[in-house]
């Protein structure tokens, strides 16, 4: 995916359609000189509907479309024909969007399945025709309801990827790498901090003709819970994974530092991440014989699983899909 197709948050107007005017008619034939009120109602504003297509991975279609309008319904009409409703303005969103409300932030509803649809803004409700009005004291009203207006208000959609495994780790652990290796997509790769700036996904073949969906995360930095370089904006993406893979590198100055603080940031960003599923691999193992690798696993915490892989030498992938795999459906690993 390229990195300036890529979209991940858009702020848009929306503006939901007003509803039609109910009809003040009086019914009139060629026997009925002075009938009764048969005006009919109004018909609803059209709705901003936003809908979840697994066929989308960004929301680069509304980065230029700042306004989004539903048009109005239509008055309603003699002989109690009520008025059409406007149409309903449907936006398709990738998998994992996320809808807020702009001026206070306030969440919305999220976008989970394929075909989904949820209401982002309703349209105006249609005025009642004069028939509503008739009653044994008034038989001939000659009033009706205007339609409700529609609603003009700032909506934020955000994208948090939906993915089976995250990948976690710092700038440069090796987490592009892997990606590349496991699947056919092709994220930048060079050995400079910041390479990978949006997420990549990846379908991983596994055996049997079965597959899983693996999100390379960009890189943590300490302080990426405050927002400190891209933080918000790469840590809403972890959420929505099933496993988080964490990656350090076998050349690391010290292995057990730097995951007690990638665990940090996340549990302050947010304490929930913790709950989730989670592994250890120590990339880069091809720089490792078996007596380091023993030493090393030595001093790892006990409980967090923990597998030695290479991407280069393409060395302990094999294991690292079964045990992933065995995780994603809660298999005993």
């Amino acid at each position: 995916m390229s990195s300036s197709n890529f979209v991940d948050y858009v702020k848009v107007c929306c503006r939901s359609g007003k509803g039609g005017a109910g009809s003040k008619h009086f019914h009139r034939d060629r026997t009925t000189a002075k009938g009764g009120p048969d005006g009919g109602d109004g018909g609803r504003g059209g709705h901003i509907i936003i809908k979840g297509s697994k066929q989308i991975w960004t929301l680069l279609s509304l980065k230029y479309r700042k306004h989004i309008i539903a048009p109005p319904g239509e008055s309603g009409g003699a002989n109690l024909c009520s008025g059409r409703f406007g149409k309903d303005e449907v936006i398709e969103v990738p998998l994992g969007t996320v809808a807020k409300d702009a001026e206070t932030g306030e969440f919305l509803f999220e976008i989970t399945e394929d075909g989904e649809e949820r209401i982002l803004l309703s349209g105006g409700r249609g005025g009642l025709g004069n028939n509503h009005f008739k009653s044994s004291t008034n038989q001939a009203p000659k009033y009706a309801q205007p339609g409700e207006s529609g609603k003009e208000e700032w909506k934020i959609l955000e994208l948090k990827v939906l993915a089976d495994v995250g990948l976690v780790g710092f700038p440069n652990a090796g987490k592009s790498t892997l990606l590349s290796v496991l699947s056919a997509a092709k994220p930048e790769i060079a050995n400079y901090p910041f390479t990978t700036i949006v997420p990549n996904l990846g379908i991983v073949a596994y055996r049997n003709h079965k597959s899983f969906i693996m999100a390379d995360i960009p890189g943590i930095i300490e302080g990426a819970h405050k927002g400190k370089g891209l933080g918000h904006r790469f840590l809403r993406h972890i959420e929505r994974n099933s496993v988080l893979l964490f990656m350090i590198p076998a050349d690391s100055d010290n292995v057990i530092k730097e995951y007690q603080v990638l665990l940090n940031e996340l549990k302050l960003y947010n304490p929930e991440l913790l709950d989730k599923e989670k592994m250890l691999a120590i990339t880069k193992s091809d720089l490792l014989d078996e007596e380091l690798k023993i030493e090393l696993k030595e001093e790892l915490p006990e409980k967090i699983n923990t597998v030695f892989i290479s991407s280069v030498a393409q060395s302990g992938l094999t294991v690292l899909k079964d045990k992933i795999w065995k995780m994603i459906h809660n298999e005993l690993v």
